[in-house]
């Protein structure tokens, strides 16, 4: 019995103290090499959020514009 625990003691413990650190080492920095980068839909929601907020600020535009014509002292107001 005390051979077949220093038989599989000896394998975990080199497996433990040098592969495992490379090993989640390796894993994580995969990941954030990967992670780094926008994937392509990224990409197209960025550009669609991007137009959406070019369309919102016309709009936003075009109604202060409407205000002012009609209510000039609208901004003073709380």
């Amino acid at each position: 019995m005390s051979g077949l625990i220093t038989f599989l003691w000896v394998p975990l413990s080199i497996f433990l103290l040098f592969v495992a650190p490379f090993w989640i080492f390796a894993h994580y920095a995969t990941r954030w090499r990967t992670a780094k980068t926008l994937s392509s839909e990224d990409e197209t929601l960025l550009n669609e959020l991007r137009e959406t907020a070019g369309r919102m600020e016309q709009r936003l535009d075009n109604l202060e514009r409407i205000l002012d014509a009609e209510s000039t002292d609208w901004r003073k107001q709380p």
